[in-house]
């Protein structure tokens, strides 16, 4: 799978109740752990005093990943997703790049 880095923000329309949104919002939680439990969804942050969320998403290709990945989110229908994909940097030191390579050869 390849990964993506998604910038998702959330708007509530206007008149939604909070019943709905707190539904919405709790079978969001499950649909996350699920997909992170598929492989799906690598990491998620929320930047400080933001409604918006940032995270590593993977799929085979950027169609799977709009439709059969964040198609499925509960709250889908009030976000709006801006997809980067990603590829391995050769000075990555999490996929034995650069920095990798010079610890492990030691002083």
């Amino acid at each position: 799978m390849r990964e993506f880095l998604v910038e998702i923000t959330t708007a509530i329309p206007e008149g939604t109740s909070q019943d709905e949104v707190d539904r919405r919002r709790a079978a969001e939680a499950v649909r996350s752990r699920e997909l992170a439990a598929s492989g799906h969804l690598y990491r998620l942050w929320r930047p400080v005093g933001e409604r918006r969320s940032v995270g590593i998403w993977c799929a085979d290709d950027e169609a799977e990943l709009r439709e059969k990945v964040l198609g499925t989110l509960p709250l889908h229908e009030w976000m709006t997703a801006v997809v980067t994909p990603l590829e391995p940097h050769p000075n990555d030191p999490g996929r034995g790049g650069a920095g990798s390579d010079q610890a492990s050869s030691g002083p």
